[in-house]
């Protein structure tokens, strides 16, 4: 074995396959990511459902009360395909959600879905 391969990772990961959100009720919680942000169902069923974003996956599981709702991340940025910021931030309002932004970019789009964890959608060109 050369030095050059013995650097090389024994595992190459190409991709995130999914991420898990604790949530109070999952009917609710697809409704909302299907609903309002175009996220596809992949499979579910008993408590728990996993939906398509592009080539990843988000898993709501439902935990009833026993969820921790910014103890798990700090948060999950998604990126959009086509948006003005005025139009996405309207979107969201529409819906009743309050959007924020951040300390120095009050453009930047952070809501929370209903169970609590903080998003951020991102434009494209954005960082």
């Amino acid at each position: 074995m050369t030095s050059e391969t013995a650097k090389l990772p024994k595992l190459v990961v190409n991709g995130i396959d999914h991420v898990v959100l604790h949530v109070r009720d999952v009917e609710r919680a697809e409704r909302f990511y299907v609903d309002v942000l175009g996220f596809e169902v992949a499979h579910g069923g008993g408590g728990h459902t996993f939906l398509r974003c592009g080539d990843q996956m988000v898993a709501l599981f439902e935990r009833g009360d026993d969820i921790h709702a910014g103890a798990e991340m700090n948060h999950l940025a998604l990126r959009l395909a086509a948006a003005d910021y005025d139009e996405v931030k309207a979107v969201l309002e529409a819906e009743g959600i309050e959007v924020t932004g951040r300390p120095g970019d009050d453009r930047c789009i952070y809501f929370r879905d209903p169970d609590g964890h903080r998003l951020q959608l991102l434009t494209p060109g954005e960082h």
